[in-house]
């Protein structure tokens, strides 16, 4: 794979995780604000840059198998690192979405 192609690669991954990522962080404040349904919209179109990206990392991975091997790089590394945690901190967030709402349904009580 050449230089541009990865650096194409690493942009896309980083954009998608870092849209990601942000619009999880929008839902936590939506959740804060006791806008649920905002929320869970907001996460699922976090969800749809999350398959973006993912479906890059499947792109890599059968090119790969296919003997084009990529040169794995500093900035190839930092874009999986930008995924890894846009995954962890969605996956984060919906756990305290719903701990917010068993909160308020509590306080209700």
């Amino acid at each position: 794979m050449d230089k541009e192609k990865l650096e194409l690669i690493v942009f896309d991954i980083v954009n998608s995780a870092g849209t990601a990522k942000g619009l999880a962080y929008e839902a936590l404040g939506e959740a804060e604000k006791g806008n649920y349904e905002e929320a869970e919209k907001l996460l699922k179109e976090a969800d749809k840059s999350l398959l973006a990206a993912h479906n890059i990392q499947t792109e890599i991975i059968q090119a790969e198998t296919s003997g084009d091997n990529m040169e794995v790089s500093v900035l190839f590394v930092h874009a999986q690192d930008h995924l890894m945690t846009a995954v962890e901190a969605k996956s984060l967030i919906e756990c305290m979405i719903k701990m917010y709402r068993r909160i308020e349904n509590l306080e209700k009580k």
